[in-house]
């Protein structure tokens, strides 16, 4: 064997709740995907090390129109058991206090590439389901618990288990209250393993922020009682404040061919310290099973590592590459995403101009139905991303551009649009905590096709302008802060939209292209 030194998180950008999973000689993690479609993100590898986007699983299957932001998809889980791959995941319908809307569901399919069954709908006590295969033939579904009885801001009140029917396709005997979770409170991500003569429960606890952590007890009994790990957390930054890995948990664990185990588990790079601009991240470290049968990482500690050794069959080099461009020659490239709707030919039209996108208008950037933007994950902390644009505006509610977007509360666009008196015209909007503001100059623009380019370096970013084939970039509105493109459950995107509030569906924009470069080392 070889042991490669590799550089954490392994998936970059916004790639929360990993589920690592291995069939064959393949391995695969799954993560959450919240409010953007298509929904559940899979990766693939065959060494650990290196990962490539393989498929994205969610499309037809759910409805996320109107659900609230840092809603929707929750902590995928997959397993393989009967020759197929299933998929548990949450709907999070409503999060507004004290209660919580948290449908789970039930997908599977012979591939990974599907097709996928219809969703099996299971329970909405709480969120972050998982299906657990037992030797036995039974199969077991866990999930947090919400308790909106709780006087605490979050309420999760631990982890249940009941039984699974498949020939019934639902659930079945008592429900098991199996970990009331410990002292760090807000306990989820329940995930079951079986090893030697026990099974072991690993949850994520201390909520998502800074106090994160994974949390294992196990029992001998699948129902319990369960028996806390007397050092617990096995994993967590929460106490060291200068890991260059913050918030990290939410683990899962996976055996290779040659007997050793790995924990993949979510983490945060926080800019300047304070700004997780690149939203929740996937890491991954070894771990190992002590003479008395508990979990640990292997180095000693509890720390997240941002260097660690991965063991490999030959000699393997850790790559990067975050670059992304497409010039719509043909199908929408896989990494776009959409947000609560799909890229579909109602308004992603690829056939009226050949070689260019054509973008039907959607509703306002605030609107949760039918906001039509492309974007992609943001994996960076410095990078260019450009685009040009062909927009011929008539009313000043009409605008299209390019944008960086977090969420419906804090995002940054500058756009074409038009002016009463000047004509054709450029803007930059911002909305920083539900706070917005529509900066004053107003660029006066000639005819014709225009590209859009923001540079980033870090904390601060900058939007510019220049007709088409011309070489001049002019600066649009001042540098800005990008701090605040950052908190809740997602990562920041960086993408194209088109909006017209007049008519809907009442203005298109032509893209010859969309093209990011990252410039991370």
């Amino acid at each position: 064997m070889h042991h490669t030194w590799i550089k954490n998180p392994i998936l970059r950008g916004f790639n929360p709740d990993p589920n690592i999973l291995k069939v064959d000689d393949i391995f695969y993690i799954a993560v959450s995907s919240f409010e953007w479609l298509p929904g559940v993100r899979i990766y693939q590898s065959n060494d650990l090390v290196n990962w490539e986007h393989e498929t994205d699983i969610l499309t037809t299957q759910v409805d996320l129109r109107g659900n609230p932001q840092g809603g929707s998809i929750w902590a995928p889980q997959l397993s393989y058991a009967d020759g197929l791959f299933h998929l548990m995941y949450t709907d999070v319908k409503s999060t507004k206090r004290p209660f919580k809307d948290s449908h789970n569901y039930l997908i599977t399919s012979p591939s990974i590439l599907g097709p996928w069954s219809e969703p099996i709908y299971i329970n909405s006590s709480g969120f972050d389901p998982s299906l657990f295969h037992d030797t036995d033939g039974k199969k077991w579904v866990l999930n947090e618990i919400w308790d909106y009885r709780m006087t605490t801001r979050n309420k999760s009140a631990g982890i249940v288990m009941q039984e699974y029917a498949p020939d019934q396709q639902k659930l079945v005997g008592p429900v098991y209250k199996i970990f009331d979770g410990t002292e760090l409170a807000k306990t989820e991500a329940p995930h079951i393993y079986q090893y030697g003569e026990y099974y072991y429960l690993i949850t994520a606890e201390g909520g998502t922020g800074k106090r994160h952590a994974v949390t294992i007890c196990r029992s001998k009994k699948i129902t319990g009682p369960y028996e806390l790990d007397p050092e617990y957390p096995m994993l967590t930054a929460g106490d060291k404040p200068d890991s260059p890995l913050q918030c990290s948990g939410h683990g899962s664990i996976v055996q290779t061919d040659e007997g050793r185990w790995y924990m993949a588990y979510l983490c945060t790079r926080p800019l300047l310290g304070k700004a997780a601009i690149l939203g929740r991240e996937t890491a991954i470290q070894e771990v190992y099973w002590t003479e008395d049968g508990w979990l640990r990482l292997v180095g000693g500690g509890n720390a997240p590592a941002i260097e660690t050794e991965i063991a490999t069959k030959q000699p393997i080099e850790q790559k990067k590459d975050t670059n992304f461009r497409d010039d719509f020659k043909g199908p929408l490239k896989k990494e776009w995403n959409t947000l609560r709707i799909l890229a579909d030919d109602t308004w992603c039209d690829l056939a009226s101009r050949p070689g260019y996108l054509r973008m039907i208008s959607g509703e306002s950037i605030q609107s949760l139905f039918e906001h039509h933007i492309l974007a992609i994950r943001q994996k960076d902390f410095r990078f260019n991303a450009v685009t040009k644009i062909d927009y011929q505006p008539t009313a000043f509610n009409q605008m299209a551009g390019l944008i960086l977007y977090l969420n419906d509360s804090n995002y940054l666009y500058a756009y074409i649009t038009h002016d009463e008196e000047k004509g054709r015209v450029i803007r930059l909007l911002r909305s920083k905590k539900n706070e917005s503001i529509l900066f004053p100059e107003t660029v006066q623009v000639e005819e014709g096709e225009m590209e859009l380019k923001i540079e980033v370096a870090g904390p601060t970013g900058q939007f510019y302008y220049r007709i088409a084939r011309q070489d001049v970039w002019q600066q649009i509105g001042p540098p800005q802060d990008l701090l605040f493109l950052s908190g809740g459950f997602t990562g920041n995107f960086v993408g194209i939209a088109v909006h017209d509030m007049d008519e809907k569906n009442g203005s298109y924009a032509d893209f010859d292209y969309f093209d990011y470069q990252g410039l991370d080392e």
